[in-house]
């Protein structure tokens, strides 16, 4: 089972301030790796935010991967500012939603990988260094970036161009209402079956009152 993981700054403030820091979250994420075995697929890291791309290997690994991972983060990250016991860095727990290993799984990839040319930041995706895509390319300068997993579908030899290109309004649509709710992300019928599976039949009900029976 595949997850897209995102988890944001508390009130939005900004997780990453300098060139040291995305390094630090960097090798954080190499370390994690290494003590707590987990499949990275794809990732960007934003100002005030990330996205992950995660394969788990067995049972609760998802959750031990991510706690070990944040809670290294904000260890390092209050250390270094001399900011111990100051606030929250985190808004909360991570968010995540299960993604389906067929066109799916390159609608979420893209929408990992294109994060900062969407915001603007870059003027194509694989100039923004801290992402698998820019990894993959040999644009980053860490010297201890993570592993990156081999994709359980073949990557398009065009990949980098599809990154590039925009995607569409209803694709994106879609993507924040699955990481809004935490609704699995995939054809209908293997949504249906993920979402009994995992217990997250709730995330597939549509929101509101139900209506009154006269």
């Amino acid at each position: 089972m595949l997850f897209h993981v995102l988890n944001r700054g508390n009130d939005r403030r900004p997780l990453f301030d300098d060139l040291g820091d995305y390094e630090a979250f960097v090798r954080i994420l190499a370390e994690t790796q290494e003590r707590q075995p987990m499949r990275l697929l794809a990732y960007c890291l934003m100002p005030n935010h990330w996205h992950l791309l995660l394969r788990p290997q067995r049972d609760g690994a998802l959750g031990a991967f991510l706690q070990r991972l944040t809670t290294t983060h904000v260890r390092r990250w209050h250390l270094h500012r001399r900011s111990v016991g100051h606030g929250h860095l985190y808004q909360g727990t991570y968010k995540s939603f299960p993604v389906q290993t067929d066109e799916h799984f390159y609608t979420v990839c893209r929408y990992v990988e294109r994060n900062a040319l969407r915001s603007n930041l870059v003027a194509r995706a694989e100039e923004w260094e801290w992402s698998s895509l820019a990894q993959r390319l040999g644009r980053q300068r860490c010297d201890t970036p993570p592993t990156l997993a081999a994709w359980p579908v073949s990557r398009p030899r065009n990949w980098t161009a599809l990154v590039n290109k925009p995607q569409t309004d209803a694709e994106l649509a879609e993507l924040r209402m699955a990481a809004t709710r935490g609704q699995p992300f995939g054809g209908n019928a293997w949504q249906a079956r993920t979402a009994k599976r995992l217990g997250l039949e709730f995330t597939l009900r549509p929101r509101g009152r139900p209506k009154s029976k006269k």
